[in-house]
């Protein structure tokens, strides 16, 4: 029995969806604005609770406030060397179904820019940071920043010194359960 195009296509796009992977090492050259345009596109786009889109995007090229904002207290060093940043700020009115959006929006983002041949990692802003940041980036305190995603092109050398680690993945029947728990 021949694969019909449908099948094949089904097969593609789920073979691009696992093959999103987090770069943390770029090259120094800049995401075109078309490409960029793209990513935010999508990120319009992106669903949310009740549609209520309660997401703003702040885009950083400048390498002082990437760096800068590498240094809160958190886990996003990896803006220092990319030559592009993304933050999400969410507008702190339902908390619960914001961080759903939130993630959901930056997974779309992450795989906008796979799309390009982008590289990205998300990074997380935790306790001080988040206000150190809004200071940084002018942002109101009202408003909720925890997300920051880098872009950029993969540096290869970086890229082959980290092939193999973190692609084991666990069995299915490990973390797929049926019916019940257990």
């Amino acid at each position: 029995m021949s694969e019909t195009t449908d099948e094949r296509t089904a097969r593609d796009r789920i073979s691009f969806l696992r093959t999103l992977r987090a770069f943390r090492s770029f090259r120094p050259d800049p995401v075109p604005q078309e490409i960029i345009d793209d990513i935010l596109e999508v990120a319009r786009w992106s669903g949310s609770a009740s549609n209520k889109q309660p997401w703003e995007i702040l885009v950083v090229r400048e390498r002082d406030t990437l760096r800068s904002l590498s240094s809160v207290e958190g886990y996003a060093g990896h803006l220092a060397g990319a030559p592009l940043g993304i933050v999400l700020i969410m507008a702190g009115d339902r908390a619960e179904q914001e961080t759903y959006d939130e993630g959901r929006l930056a997974e779309r983002i992450m795989l906008a820019a796979h799309a390009h041949g982008i590289g990205s990692s998300i990074g997380w802003i935790v306790g001080s940071g988040r206000d150190a940041a809004k200071e940084l980036l002018g942002i109101p305190q009202e408003k909720v920043v925890r997300t920051a995603i880098s872009l950029g092109y993969p540096d290869e050398g970086a890229r082959r010194s980290s092939a193999g680690r973190g692609q084991a993945r666990k069995p299915l029947g490990r973390i797929v359960h049926e019916e019940r728990y257990g």
